[in-house]
């Protein structure tokens, strides 16, 4: 799925909006284009949506679970830790201008949350918007060694020893879970491959 104005007018038209903003858009887009950003650009934002655009029928509020991750990471600060709050906020915000059930607000709001932890869930929706962001993870190793190398480029500012700490703990995190992957069709599509890229990527953290 392409980030085009007319994929936003789509979306908001699901959503029920009696307004769509345009400028939002290409405040999004101009978020996600922002110079310290390498990972969390308009790159991830399509594989994103590209995921949605693929597994989407899964989701109860497919077009609520799509809005949710172009918001996502709307606010990305590597300094920051309420990147997801701030985030969630512009959401609900932009759902209640577009004059759409204050209901949407809230569960997108919700959704966009979730993947600040990325806790596991029994909501559909959430596990899907969560399994779609940490679908990287399980990515073909050449494009996972990127997402390494670009999660390190924006943590640019972190002194080497102190990100491996950091990042090692991070990635064991994952990899100590029952399962990194809430619906089945991502756990049996990409757990294996995730658990493999990890465990690659740990022991370079740790040589």
């Amino acid at each position: 799925m392409n980030v085009t104005l007319q994929s936003w007018r789509r979306l908001w038209g699901e959503l029920g909006a009696r307004e769509i903003n345009g400028g939002v858009f290409n405040q999004l887009v101009a978020a996600h284009s922002e110079r310290h950003r390498h990972y969390h650009t308009l790159q991830h934002l399509r594989e994103c949506l590209a995921h949605c655009d693929a597994a989407g029928t899964l989701a109860r509020h497919p077009a609520e679970v799509e809005l949710a991750l172009w918001f996502h990471d709307a606010v990305y600060d590597p300094r920051r830790d309420d990147n997801e709050e701030r985030s969630a906020d512009w959401a609900q915000r932009s759902v209640v201008a577009a004059g759409c059930d204050p209901a949407v607000g809230e569960r997108v709001r919700h959704l966009v949350l979730a993947t600040q932890g990325h806790a596991p869930s029994e909501d559909i929706d959430t596990q899907l918007v969560v399994d779609i962001d940490l679908a990287i993870l399980g990515a073909a190793a050449e494009r996972f060694a990127d997402y390494e190398r670009q999660v390190r480029a924006e943590y640019a500012h972190v002194p080497e020893d102190a990100y491996r700490i950091g990042r090692a703990r991070v990635l064991q995190d994952f990899l100590d879970r029952p399962r990194i992957y809430g619906t089945a069709a991502y756990h049996d599509a990409l757990e294996q491959r995730a658990r493999a890229n990890i465990g690659q990527s740990l022991s370079a953290l740790r040589v």
